[in-house]
């Protein structure tokens, strides 16, 4: 067994596995040094049990994780006996975009640290975030190369590569819940908004609904953008979609371009399939 750690701009994402196969997922807030001590020191069963407790009392801001919600069905079964393999402290393979974070986990003894150079695209410049090679390697081992990822996390991001596993490139943007806070942070009267579960109305009568549109008709009209000029040039091509805002953008997608939602993979845990199957000494 052994766990994967991505942490990203807003929480962390954990991963729980056996060998090859990604038992669960599930999201908390940052964690302090105390509770990275705490998960070093795991030396039985219910040690790993009471800290995995632990750690969902740490839910994460948006959108809410849970334990169990992505545990496959064969792991259920045989919970407890996969449980009884556990090597102590239990090997942690740990990838970061938040330099300041990855210091935290120095002090977990059993750690490796993932990096580009572990990741077997061509083509990746230095300032590429993992997470996005990550997502991009997992999709296109699964589901073959050309493949477009769309990650809709607090950044909205954009990452291809052709069929020769070649890096093709991206774009970076922010996402729906970094619009909507910036707008509310960076103005005089502009209030906080919540997303709304369905498209909103193009021309607003208020000004929280006129916010609502504005954001999500835009970044719409871009995610169609995107992918339209990349199946331009891929026509055969896979898109995926992951990241915190995936089920809400696909919800809003479906009512303006179905087409496009119709044809998405749609996929929370890519990170950790490109994880699973990194190349790590």
């Amino acid at each position: 067994m052994w766990l994967g750690l991505m942490i990203g701009n807003s929480r962390l994402h954990w991963g729980l596995f056996v060998g090859e196969g990604l038992c669960c997922a599930w999201d908390t807030s940052y964690l302090s040094a105390d509770v990275v001590r705490q998960l070093a020191g795991c030396r039985t069963v219910e040690d790993l049990r009471s800290v995995i407790n632990y750690t969902r009392s740490f839910p994460a801001p948006l959108p809410k994780g849970g334990w169990g919600v992505e545990m496959c069905d064969n792991y259920k079964e045989n919970w407890d006996e996969n449980l009884q393999s556990l090597i102590s402290p239990l090997p942690l393979v740990l990838a970061s975009v938040v330099p300041s974070e990855t210091a935290v986990w120095q002090s977990y003894l059993n750690v490796r640290i993932a990096t580009l150079n572990n990741v077997p695209l061509s083509g990746l410049y230095p300032t590429l975030g993992i997470d996005r090679a990550l997502a991009l390697w997992g999709a296109g081992q699964v589901w073959g190369f050309p493949m477009l990822v769309i990650d809709a996390g607090t950044a909205l991001t954009f990452t291809g590569a052709d069929c020769n596993d070649n890096l093709v490139g991206g774009a970076i943007l922010p996402g729906l819940g970094l619009q909507f806070a910036t707008l509310a942070g960076k103005t005089g009267q502009l209030p906080s908004v919540d997303l709304p579960e369905q498209l909103p109305r193009r021309y607003a009568v208020n000004t929280q609904e006129a916010m609502q549109s504005g954001v999500i008709y835009t970044l719409l009209a871009g995610i169609k953008d995107f992918v339209a000029a990349w199946w331009q040039d891929f026509p055969e091509s896979n898109v995926a979609i992951t990241g915190g805002d995936r089920t809400l953008l696909i919800n809003y997608l479906q009512s303006q371009f179905p087409k496009i939602a119709n044809s998405l993979i749609v996929e929370p845990n890519l990170i950790f399939l490109g994880m699973r199957s990194l190349t790590l000494h």
